[in-house]
């Protein structure tokens, strides 16, 4: 029997499937980019969605950010690529599996260890040989030499009951199974660094393995979601967690699916009185933010960026600059968008 919290969370997928919500242009690729930034956010990047968007599509750096930064997001994004292709294949899970997904998630960022126990290098998804701590102040996670026998039980356990789910239509069994996924791998801790994105990845990587909307934990939700994982630590159960991820999950699907309404219903030139959207509708929106990023691109590379036709950025464009929003200065081929307001 489900709980309140569970049929919550049932009820809004049914609903978001009914609306064909994952059926857009280019949705899953630009809700995974989304993903990725999200979770490089709760790292302490500062990269946006629009940027990365730039950065992945166009290989178009942003300005004002960090090297490291970018960096992170871009191994982030061949690591779930590598492994949205094992999910495909129905991949049993490893430690060799674990540790090549680590060394793409810290290729560029991870940083090689001498210690007395030995040498190790975090970019190339070696095994932490040192004792670590939650942060000032925490508490210790296992002892680095418990950690590659964990791993190969947590990996077997996971197969186990991967192999028992992957036919099942209980949507619940199967998302508590990725959550508990999560929460064991990162108290496992088993790298020096790269345990938060290793453990949100493994945990997407069995949602798109099952066929689930993969869960996005929002950069805004970062000190909800770590006290959750240290509560649960605490009390030696996966409970706290499970209802913060349905939690979680509940409210991002209610919110896809709130702006896919507004946006087959909304003015698509409407002002809001928000003092940071600026608009109702999510693609003009979007496109605004784009224009003050980045006002010389050229109508594929908005498409692209926005996951929409040249059409539609053409019609959108129009629009705001019907509404005197915006005015094109220069020729169509060289010239730039000037935000008016």
């Amino acid at each position: 029997m489900v709980t309140k919290q569970e049929q919550q969370l049932l009820d809004a997928l049914n609903e978001y499937q009914s609306l064909g919500i994952a059926e857009q242009i280019d949705y899953k690729k630009f809700y995974l980019y989304s993903i990725i930034t999200h979770s490089t956010a709760i790292e302490g990047s500062t990269v946006t969605e629009i940027e990365n968007q730039l950065l992945f599509d166009e290989g178009i750096a942003a300005k004002g950010r960090s090297m490291q930064e970018q960096l992170m997001n871009l191994d982030l994004k061949a690591a779930y690529e590598h492994s949205m292709q094992l999910a495909e294949q129905h991949k049993d899970f490893s430690v060799e599996m674990l540790k090549t997904l680590s060394a793409l998630v810290m290729k560029n960022t991870g940083s090689a260890y001498n210690t007395v126990q030995g040498s190790f290098d975090a970019s190339k998804g070696d095994l932490r040989l040192v004792s670590v701590t939650a942060g000032i102040g925490g508490r210790s996670y296992m002892d680095y030499r418990k950690v590659p026998e964990k791993l190969q039980e947590f990996c077997l356990q996971l197969n186990e009951m991967r192999r028992q789910l992957v036919n099942s239509n209980d949507l619940i069994a199967k998302y508590l199974l990725t959550f508990d996924a999560h929460y064991q791998l990162v108290t496992i801790h088993p790298w020096v660094d790269g345990n938060g994105r290793m453990s949100r990845l493994v945990m997407n990587h069995l949602q798109y393995e099952f066929g689930l909307v993969p869960v996005k934990i929002n950069k805004a939700d970062k000190a909800e979601y770590i006290q959750s994982l240290v509560d649960s630590r605490e009390q030696k159960s996966t409970e706290l967690f499970r209802r913060f991820m349905l939690e979680q999950h509940t409210r991002n699907i209610r919110k896809e699916i709130e702006e896919f309404k507004e946006s087959q219903s909304a003015d698509p030139i409407k002002p809001l009185s928000d003092p940071i959207k600026r608009f109702a509708d999510p693609i003009t929106e979007r496109l605004y933010q784009a224009l003050l990023k980045d006002n010389d691109l050229n109508y594929a590379a908005y498409g692209a960026l926005l996951g929409v036709s040249e059409a539609t950025v053409k019609r959108r464009l129009g629009e705001l600059k019907a509404a005197v929003y915006i005015t094109r200065v220069g020729s169509n081929k060289s010239g730039h968008w000037e935000v008016l307001k």
